[in-house]
C-alpha cells in the first residue's frame, strides 16, 4: 500500500484544486486585497513544502529542519496578512481549509480501508492544526506590532508643539497622559525648545479628561524639564473640577504658573516678554480723514 505521502503527492493536483475551491467559495474571502492568481501562487508554493515534508514521515514536530521553510512561509503570510487588514479568522482559514482538503482526499483514496483512513486523518489534522496554531499566534503578533505602531503615529500627532508667537511655544495635551505620552511629550517640547530658541512653553490640558496624582506628577516633570532647558512653562486649561481634584490630593502646583484658559495664558506669556496686543479701532482713522 502507497504511503501516505505518496497518496497525497500523486493526488497533488487535486489538493490544489479542491484547496483553492474552498479559499474562493469562502464569504469571507478578501479579493480586494490579494488577487486569485496571488492567492494560486502562494498555494502552491506552501502545498509544496508541506508534501516535501511529509514525505519525511514526520507528521508530529513542526520545528525540525524539514518544516522550517513551511513555518518560515505560513509567518511571512500571518504577518503580511496582518499588516493588510485581514482578520484573525480569515488567516486561521488558510490552513484549515487545506486540511478539509486533504481529508477528502484521503477519504477517497482509502474508502475501503477505514483504519487506515482514521490513522492519516488524524495525523494530518493534528499536524495543519498545529500549523495552524502557528499562523495564528504568528498573526496576532503582526497585530500587535501594527497596533503598537500606530498607537505611536496617533501620540506624535495628538501632542503637536505649535510656534503661536516668536518666542513662545504652545502644546496642546488631548487625552490621558501616562507615562509614554509624558515622554513623547518632553521628548517634542524640548527638541522644538532647542530649534526654535523659545523660552516660555505653555501645556494646555483642556483636552485631558480628568488629572489624578499620577497626571499632576508626569506634569510636574515636564515643567521641570523644560525650566532645565532655559525656558518658563505656563498650565493652561485648569478647570473648576481639575482644580478641586488637585487641591484634595494635596499636589503642590504654587510654583508653577497656571490659567484657566489657553487664551488667558498667552496674554500672561505675552507681558513676560513684555509684547504688547492691541485692538486697532479702524473707525478712528476714518473719522480721522474725513
Amino acid at each position: 500500500m502507497n504511503t501516505t505521502a505518496q497518496v497525497l503527492q500523486k493526488r497533488r493536483k487535486d489538493i490544489l484544486e479542491k484547496w483553492m475551491q474552498n479559499q474562493l467559495s469562502d464569504a469571507g474571502l478578501r479579493d480586494d486585497l490579494m488577487t486569485n492568481d496571488e492567492l494560486l501562487r502562494q498555494s502552491e508554493e506552501m502545498l509544496d513544502a508541506l508534501l516535501r515534508a511529509i514525505a519525511t514521515g514526520n507528521f508530529d514536530d513542526i520545528y525540525a529542519t524539514e518544516y522550517e521553510t513551511i513555518t518560515d512561509t505560513l509567518r511571512d503570510i500571518s504577518i503580511t496578512r496582518a499588516r493588510q487588514g485581514f482578520s484573525p479568522r480569515e488567516t486561521a482559514q488558510y490552513v484549515l481549509s487545506l486540511k478539509k482538503a486533504v481529508v477528502e482526499v484521503l477519504e477517497q483514496e482509502r474508502s475501503d480501508d477505514y483504519i487506515t483512513l482514521y490513522k492519516e486523518s488524524t495525523s494530518i489534522n493534528t499536524l495543519l492544526d498545529n500549523l495552524s496554531i502557528v499562523t495564528f499566534e504568528t498573526f496576532i503578533k503582526g497585530r500587535e506590532e501594527v497596533i503598537l505602531r500606530q498607537t505611536d503615529e496617533i501620540s506624535e500627532i495628538s501632542t503637536p508643539v505649535i510656534r503661536v508667537w516668536n518666542g513662545i511655544l504652545a502644546l496642546p495635551i488631548i487625552g490621558t497622559l501616562d507615562s509614554a505620552r509624558t515622554q513623547v511629550v518632553m521628548e517634542n517640547l524640548l527638541q522644538e525648545i532647542v530649534n526654535t530658541g523659545s523660552n516660555i512653553a505653555i501645556l494646555d490640558i483642556s483636552g485631558v479628561p480628568a488629572v489624578d496624582s499620577l497626571v499632576a506628577q508626569h506634569l510636574i516633570k515636564t515643567v521641570s524639564a523644560t525650566r532645565l532647558m532655559g525656558a518658563e512653562c505656563i498650565i493652561s486649561g485648569i478647570r473648576a473640577e481639575i482644580a478641586q481634584t488637585i487641591v484634595h490630593l494635596g499636589i503642590d502646583l504654587s510654583n508653577i504658573k497656571t490659567k484657566a484658559t489657553l487664551a488667558s495664558a498667552l496674554q500672561l506669556a505675552f507681558s513676560m516678554t513684555n509684547v504688547e496686543v492691541r485692538r486697532i479701532d479702524k473707525n478712528v482713522g476714518l473719522r480721522g480723514t474725513r
